[in-house]
């Protein structure tokens, strides 16, 4: 495909380099050339990647709109009416109870439907509850009444749900003094999605840059924890607990009677506010959204700040302006699950979808489809889904009692195939799901009616209610309290992992496999667990592309294309897929990638699986760090492939006395597991590299080591820019492990492994030989191998790219694995250096002993410091 010819966008702040006009012009001409187009953008961190996708995007949205207008006056209304029809930490269901307004149906049978009867009962009224006692309070926990018949599985459900969540229709037809029509939905948008809170404030700040920031209007959508301005939520901590106190308050209305003026003079109606005080007055939610609309492009802590500021919710406020946005800045979650855009009311018609941080979408989106349950948390259930009938059986409707025996039965089950190991000496077993349902004999029950029971009855909250009031009753509120500062502690939660996991039955046979891991012998119960891992990506991304107007990827390593285009759009021919890629604006002596082979006593490194733990090999290792940080300045970060081989490695060196020889030269800091703990160690390590920037020399020490892990925080969300980061180690070929029993079934999926037993009924001797994964490997066509190579060689791109972060930075990358070294003729399998960015491999030197190495870094930091 011949380049599209250059334009001019006015709106970029600076004069741009001329890879950042060719890749703005590329991304226009992409969008141009829609509906359904698909682009790749491969473009590395500093090479203005952010200001280039919102200049030309959102440029082409401007003239989109003004060539709709110009040519066609009703062409505008005509796309919008056939748009009509679609860190995040927030689980999807909680997305349930906070849809914006539903929109309205014009219904040409006027005979009602069975699904809206409510002559036989109470509206949305509890069911009989003779012998059930109204002063202890629990006739709160009582279920409404709840049919299924036919093929429909008619039952009762809400007619509309109110503002703030779920809830009956009179309830919701309250305050309809404050009303308001909902706003006219705005199309084309454009959607920009990434992974993380901190990357959508980044685009954000890239934004205020442009004259795009005054002149659309844009909203980013958050979670609760990022957002939550009630004092009381906040300091719960737990993201889990948040959100389910969220949905409490919004259960907890208070009701008042009004007189609202009708059509038919004055009539009585509730009207209804929500439990929480930040979401008490509609009219203050009016307020937020005019004082965000009277501003430039805010991010989610500017939202926050508005909603403290006037005194309601900013994460409800954030949703209810969707509809009229031109840029919603979302993140991956919200954007990605079906069930998050439908309870959000994202539509994706005819709008630009554009995905940052794109280089592992594939897997992001297979792992927001996974479910697990552990056995601890099915016993949890089992035990209140008992004592919950046990209470109630005599005053619950037929419909209900079915369903909750069902569960029960399910739960039973689940359990049992977790603690029974005595014909299996394997504690962990893969299997399909018709397998799974055979095995337990529970293949006639109708999964899809009872997970549409789960999602209307208001089963999980009310059985998860009346547990906690048993357990308060039986060891007091204070226990409870401390019962639930744990996530697996919360009754909701259990539940709601049961709910998931059967939710996840549904999918195809060939979508994924079922992981039963059952108690290991003499090890905790808690340890077994029974896991849904999907493993099929293209469906749930054809959901996006095919709504679409266009769909564009975008990311620093975006590499192998093939690999990509196989598992998210496998019917797109490789010629039907528009790819960008530029090399880094940096100069070519601003980096220096050398391949180690050898350290300073001539030992070759080689830190594979068999020959990292060889203390000759850490040894030698820690003699190679002593002199290279005597020789580069500042900041030196240095990835493993582990947490464990990372404090295996500290060990050695402290017994040795490696790191004091090391901490004459550079303060040295370790990478916690806790995330929490991460941003304490990195203001930590940065104050010591610009302390020593200061006063150079008084001590002898000239900066900081960073020991860092491959796959943590570190790794892939922070920028080392400048002193930060002025090398970058990493220790040997970060290939994840081949006993992962989950990445095993992804390789057979991707590389068309089958066993010999696929296609027999299930045994349980069948289902214990499980074969090594080195073996699996062997056996897979090539697409499972490089797959798993790739993993690796990703996870190094990433890491090491966490240095140059704009055009004046420079830094060497010290790849420390002899294996660096090979050429696809020396071995069968192909060399891990070819996978390296093209930026970097172009300039990659290949050791041959020690005293290269250094001979190279001396120039190199000498050439720099004297140009600077």
């Amino acid at each position: 495909m011949p380049p599209p010819p250059l334009r001019d966008f006015p709106a970029f702040p600076f004069a741009p380099y001329p890879i950042q006009s060719e890749f703005m012009s590329f991304l226009y001409a992409a969008l141009s050339s829609g509906p359904r187009a698909l682009a790749l953008l491969e473009s590395p961190t500093g090479t203005g990647k952010t200001l280039s996708i919102i200049c030309s995007a959102l440029q082409w949205l401007l003239d989109h709109r003004d060539a709709a207008a110009r040519g066609h006056p009703d062409r505008a209304n005509a796309s919008a009416a056939a748009a009509g029809g679609g860190e995040d930490d927030e689980p999807d269901w909680m997305r349930d109870f906070t849809p914006l307004p539903p929109k309205k149906e014009v219904r040409k049978n006027t005979k009602p439907h069975p699904a809206r009867r409510q002559e036989p009962r109470k509206a949305a009224g509890p069911e009989k509850s003779e012998g059930i006692g109204k002063d202890d309070g629990e006739e709160e926990f009582l279920l409404d009444e709840y049919e299924s018949d036919g093929e429909e599985g008619t039952r009762w459900r809400a007619v509309k749900r109110a503002h703030c969540g779920g809830g009956s229709s009179s309830e919701s037809e309250g305050d309809v003094d404050e009303e308001e029509e909902e706003e006219e939905e705005v199309t084309p948008k454009v959607f920009f999605t990434s992974r993380t809170h901190s990357q959508l404030s980044q685009f954000v700040g890239e934004l205020k840059r442009t004259e795009f920031s005054g002149k659309l209007r844009t909203v980013c959508l958050g979670s609760r924890k990022n957002l939550c301005i009630n004092m009381d939520v906040q300091k719960l901590g737990s993201v889990n607990r948040m959100n389910e106190r969220c949905l409490e308050l919004q259960k907890n209305k208070r009701g008042s009677k009004v007189k609202v003026e009708g059509d038919n003079k004055k009539e009585r109606r509730a009207k209804t506010s929500c439990g929480c005080p930040m979401l008490a007055k509609r009219s203050l939610q009016k307020q937020f959204r005019s004082e965000v609309s009277d501003h430039d492009a805010l991010d989610i802590e500017d939202l926050a700040q508005i909603g403290k500021k006037i005194g309601t919710c900013p994460y409800y406020g954030a949703r209810d302006m969707v509809r009229s946005a031109d840029l919603v800045v979302l993140p991956y979650q919200s954007l990605l699950l079906k069930s998050a855009r439908e309870s959000l009311g994202l539509n994706l018609k005819n709008s630009v979808v554009i995905i940052d941080e794109a280089h592992n979408l594939a897997d992001s989106l297979t792992s927001m489809y996974n479910s697990k349950i552990t056995s601890s948390q099915l016993r949890a259930v089992l035990s209140h889904l008992e004592a919950y009938l046990n209470r109630f059986q005599n005053v619950l409707g037929a419909g209900n009692r079915r369903y909750i025996q069902t569960l029960t039965v399910l739960t039973r089950s689940f359990l049992r195939v977790l603690l029974n190991n005595e014909d299996c000496s394997s504690t962990m077993t893969s299997m399909t799901i018709n397998k799974f349902l055979f095995s337990l004999d529970i293949d006639n029950i109708n999964i899809v009616k009872l997970c549409q029971y789960l999602k209307e009855s208001n089963i999980i909250h009310k059985v998860s209610g009346y547990a906690n009031k048993l357990f308060i009753t039986q060891a007091g509120v204070n226990d409870l309290n401390h019962l639930q500062q744990h996530d697996d502690g919360s009754s909701i939660a259990k539940f709601q992992a049961l709910a998931n996991f059967l939710h996840s039955l549904l999918n195809c046979n060939a979508d994924g496999r079922i992981i039963v891991a059952r108690q290991k012998s003499g090890g905790q119960p808690e340890d077994a667990y029974i896991k849904f891992v999907m493993l099929c990506a293209e469906k749930t991304f054809s959901e996006v592309t095919d709504d679409a107007h266009a769909v564009i990827m975008a990311g620093g390593t975006l590499q192998p294309i093939e690999e990509t285009r196989l598992r998210l759009f496998p019917n797109l021919l490789p010629n039907d897929i528009k790819f960008f890629s530029c090399n880094h604006i940096v100069p070519p002596e601003s980096i220096l990638p050398i391949a180690v082979t050898r350290g300073p006593s001539g030992m070759t490194f080689d830190f594979s699986y068999g020959s990292r733990s060889s203390p000759t090999m850490i040894e030698e290792l820690g003699r190679f760090l002593c002199n290279i940080v005597s020789i580069v300045p500042e900041g030196i970060v240095m990835f493993f492939g582990s947490y464990e081989y990372k404090n295996q490695v500290y060990d050695a060196w402290t017994s040795s006395g490696t790191i004091s020889k090391i901490a004459k030269k550079k303060h040295v800091f370790r990478e916690p597991r806790n995330s929490v703990d991460v941003e304490v160690i990195l203001n930590k390590y940065k104050e010591a590299i610009l302390s020593c920037s200061k006063h150079s020399g008084d001590s002898g020490v000239n900066g900081a080591l960073l020991l860092a892990v491959v796959g943590g925080k570190i790794s892939e969300g922070i920028n080392f820019s400048d002193g930060m980061g002025r090398c970058v180690l990493m220790v040997g070929l970060p290939y994840p492990s081949p006993d992962d029993m989950e990445l095993m079934e992804t390789i057979k999926h991707i590389g068309n492994y089958t066993t010999p037993t696929d296609d027999k009924s299930f045994s349980s001797n069948d289902e214990c030989k499980l074969e090594p994964g080195f073996g699996i490997l062997r056996k897979c066509n090539r697409s499972g191998q490089d797959y798993y190579e790739n993993l690796c060689m990703k996870a190094v791109n990433q890491s090491i790219g966490r240095a140059i972060r704009h055009v004046n930075d420079y830094a060497a990358m010290l790849l420390v694995d002899s294996r660096y070294s090979y050429t696809s003729s020396s071995r069968s399998f192909s060399c891990p250096a070819e996978k390296l960015p093209q930026w970097i491999k172009t300039r990659l030197t290949c050791s041959q002993n020690y005293g290269e190495v250094h001979r190279l870094l001396l120039r190199f930091f000498k050439l720099n410091k004297q140009t600077r």
